[in-house]
């Protein structure tokens, strides 16, 4: 029996070959995955990673693509998509929520409002969701995941085993996290605090009409290209000083409300987006000696 005879007879439908990825990026650009696996349950993840060790197939983990870009020619090995039963919601204790990584951030932070529960507001302004929030220690006006993440629930890739990683065993860094790329995230636990909802509310609604004012919609991008130096030397800063708002790469260019995020404009390649972070690299670095550390993801061949 062939290897994908064998996993399609295993997973059914949850496994596939040769599919575009460019439906599971926000900037809609991709080639495609050798094989995608679409886990259904905690149980059938488990025994995936079996078979893939076995079969020793290199694994890619996908959150909701708001950070990712996938490269023309694909990813090689198997991609890894969280289903359903991995997006969910629930109070554990009166301030205390468990939540499945698949979940979208703003579900997340429009369930604690509805509960009455504050410190969550700012998850309503991060695309994505929390698997990937929790890698990216992902935040927006001076709040972010180290300030309200207790513990996180993990499937060990190599080990094959569950384990739980306290928040205190996680060293949180400016967007970013020293947890290990051999785990996948299932969970985790918030802590937030019992507050009045018109407050909670009107908290979240000033985060979102601020990102409005200053972030572009409806547009075919993964957010924040680059980290930010620091609170005073912003990415976009640097960008703009060194004359690179105007640069353009094929049909990706650079948004005119905020020169930190890189645009699909419906035709480009994902040559044309990595071509355009190279060449503002190499002029930001000219002009201001400062090295830009990418904070999306770049994936594949």
């Amino acid at each position: 029996m062939t290897l994908e005879n064998n996993f399609v007879k295993k997973f059914g439908d949850n496994f596939s070959k040769n599919v575009n990825l460019s439906g599971f990026s926000w900037f809609n650009l991709g080639g495609n995955a050798e094989y995608f696996y679409k886990a259904k349950d905690k149980d059938q993840l488990i025994e995936f990673l079996r078979e893939t060790k076995k079969e020793k197939i290199k694994t890619t983990i996908l959150g909701a693509g708001s950070n990712t870009l996938f490269r023309d020619k694909g990813v090689k090995g198997v991609v890894i998509k969280l289903g359903k039963f991995f997006s969910f919601t629930k109070i554990v204790d009166k301030d205390i929520l468990e939540v499945g990584a698949a979940t979208l951030d703003r579900k997340v932070a429009n369930f604690a409002r509805d509960n009455n529960l504050k410190n969550l507001e700012f998850l309503s302004c991060i695309p994505g969701s929390i698997g990937g929030a929790i890698v990216m220690n992902s935040g927006c006006y001076d709040n972010d995941i180290s300030k309200v993440l207790l513990s996180v629930r993990a499937i060990n890739i190599n080990k094959i085993s569950e384990i739980e990683i306290k928040r205190d065993d996680i060293k949180f860094l400016y967007r970013g996290t020293n947890l290990p790329d051999d785990i996948i995230i299932i969970s985790a636990k918030f802590k937030c605090s019992v507050g009045k909802k018109e407050e909670i509310e009107k908290k979240q609604l000033n985060f979102i009409e601020r990102k409005k004012l200053s972030q572009p919609s409806q547009i075919k991008t993964c957010g924040s290209t680059f980290k930010n130096i620091s609170k005073e030397k912003k990415a976009w800063m640097l960008i703009k000083e060194s004359g690179c708002d105007q640069f353009k790469e094929g049909d990706a260019t650079i948004s005119q409300k905020h020169c930190n995020f890189f645009v699909n404009n419906g035709n480009a390649k994902s040559s044309d987006i990595e071509n355009l972070i190279k060449k503002v690299q190499k002029k930001v670095y000219q002009k201001t000696g400062v090295n830009l550390e990418l904070e999306i993801k770049i994936v594949g061949e």
